[in-house]
């Protein structure tokens, strides 16, 4: 997950998310953008369920661009905790996003491509988005490069779902284990009530 690697305040106030985004506005690397309509703070976890939908969509081409990055704390309490005793403790990491901002940019697929690239992401925020063309021109040079295969997304999609995969068989090994304990020491105090039974 996306998160500063350290911060001088661990806590902030809430702040506000009046206006429009004046900066960041503008697809400047890429050829297509994804572009924020309403005001929202977009999670860690958000950001990075995008980026996957993204990528294991185009699968072997394009290359795609982070533009927002969560460097805002979100405190929280533990549930049914009187009130007082200061602020709680840093719960999970936001980006601030207001309308007009550009989330997401991509380079090197087709126009067809993008878009439905984009609208998979979409369904991983909490807000309105729309599709937008950037006016720089990229060279062919560019293109070609940004189109050539990105082995390393393929890699980490690949490692993603092997250690996925490594997960799954580690609990499903340990509530085997959990099992066979539980049988073992039930089978432990049956046999130690039929000898306090014959002894009696």
């Amino acid at each position: 997950m996306l998160m500063p690697k350290r911060v001088k305040y661990r806590k902030q106030h809430r702040g506000r998310m009046k206006g429009k985004a004046t900066r960041g506005n503008k697809v400047s690397y890429g050829e297509y953008g994804l572009q924020a309509l309403e005001p929202s703070w977009i999670t860690s976890n958000q950001i990075e369920a995008a980026r996957i939908a993204i990528n294991r969509y185009l699968r072997r081409g394009g290359k795609v661009w982070v533009k927002i990055f969560p460097d805002k704390s979100v405190t929280a309490k533990p549930a049914e905790t009187r009130m007082g005793s200061g602020k709680g403790a840093p719960e999970y990491w936001v980006a601030v996003v207001k309308p007009g901002r550009i989330m997401f940019e991509l380079a090197g697929v087709p126009e067809r491509i993008a878009r439905e690239a984009f609208r998979l992401a979409t369904h991983k925020l909490p807000i309105d988005t729309r599709f937008v063309i950037g006016d720089v021109e990229l060279t062919e040079e560019e293109l070609a490069r940004y189109s050539e295969v990105q082995a390393d997304v393929v890699e980490q999609l690949e490692e993603e779902a092997e250690m996925a995969a490594e997960e799954a068989a580690e609990a499903a090994v340990d509530a085997d284990v959990e099992i066979e304990e539980t049988d073992e020491d039930s089978a432990e105090d049956t046999t130690a009530e039929e000898v306090d039974d014959e002894s009696n």
